[in-house]
């Protein structure tokens, strides 16, 4: 089994609904230290790193990447998921699409979802995805065989182990989660 790290990204300096690609907040910048301090325990330096393209996930990703000296990649099949609706109206499509299912998503929704699965299963060597709260929700979703799109609340800069074997990705642990409701 290879191992697969993915990381959501710490706190934003912005609400989701304020800014298109927000950095992190004080407090995610913490978060991603501590993110970077429970994956020193578990990695050896042979592993790649990868993020998302938005800010928050690469700045997220660089605590790791300075302790381990390696290069960090980005990847498009990590990032979030697109709210087909203006900036303003981003936060009442977030909570309307995690109340539904897979089944009833449009095919813009699930290429974006077969695009994260086909990167992950992917992966030939250890890997860390810093990414975003969907991303993972994803993942879960197609290693659980699971309709509802909303599968776990990962907290910021939580880490989440799966594995790709030759029978696809699995989901090993879920990480910290969330006490309140994403924002």
């Amino acid at each position: 089994m290879i191992p697969v790290w993915l990381v959501r990204h710490g706190e934003a300096a912005a609400k989701w609904a304020e800014h298109p690609d927000p950095g992190l907040s004080d407090l995610g910048v913490q978060q991603s230290e501590l993110a970077a301090d429970l994956l020193m325990s578990e990695l050896s330096r042979t592993v790649s790193i990868i993020s998302s393209p938005k800010a928050r996930a690469m700045e997220t990703a660089r605590p790791l990447q300075r302790r381990l000296g390696v290069d960090l990649g980005v990847s498009p099949a990590y990032r979030e998921i697109e709210a087909p609706v203006p900036l303003e109206q981003r936060q009442d499509w977030l909570r309307g699409f995690m109340q539904q299912h897979w089944s009833q998503q449009p095919e813009t929704q699930w290429q974006w979802r077969d695009e994260i699965i086909s990167a992950l299963e992917a992966i030939t060597e250890p890997t860390v995805i810093f990414t975003h709260f969907l991303v993972i929700n994803a993942a879960v979703a197609h290693c659980r065989e699971a309709d509802a799109t909303l599968q776990c609340w990962p907290d910021n800069g939580s880490v989440h182990r799966f594995g790709v074997q030759q029978k696809g990705l699995t989901l090993e642990s879920l990480g910290r989660q969330m006490q309140s409701p994403v924002g």
